[in-house]
């Protein structure tokens, strides 16, 4: 009797830590907004290199995270919707901007904060866009470019 009674407390116990290691992996991927964040929304030609759960970040400090990434069928544009912290408020004439952390580091997305008085509600969008940059195709212009 007093085995069963272990087994059943290490079974809960082993239940509970998996039930805490799902709502910590949902929180930090993003798939889960709270009520302290809010929603936005950005079209780009190009999200090349991000993925679901990067982060948002404002002045180098992450104050989000990406929840989606769709494709506009109608402007064949890459929508991307991300969750902002509710305590950071966003200039409507803000920019965003797909970022990386060096040649071989990982993408994230970067908003540049404007002077507006007027801010991003929930559910808005972010009109000032700019893509992310392909490294080889770069060179490549470079290259073709040099014998000129």
């Amino acid at each position: 009797m007093a085995s069963n009674a272990a087994e059943t407390l290490i079974g809960a116990a082993v239940l509970a830590v998996a039930a805490g290691f799902l709502y910590y992996a949902s929180q930090s991927a993003g798939f889960s907004t709270g009520s302290g964040q809010y929603p936005l929304t950005a079209k780009f030609r190009s999200v090349e290199g991000l993925n679901v759960g990067s982060d948002v970040r404002l002045a180098g400090v992450k104050i989000g995270t990406l929840t989606d990434i769709s494709l506009d069928p109608e402007t064949y544009q890459a929508v991307a919707r991300i969750s902002v912290d509710s305590e950071i408020k966003i200039p409507d004439d803000a920019d965003i901007r797909v970022a990386s952390d060096g040649l071989l580091g990982g993408a994230f997305l970067e908003i540049t904060a404007g002077g507006s008085p007027f801010y991003l509600e929930p559910g808005d969008e972010i009109l000032l866009t700019q893509g992310s940059v392909n490294l080889i195709t770069l060179l490549m212009k470079f290259v073709g470019n040099s014998n000129e």
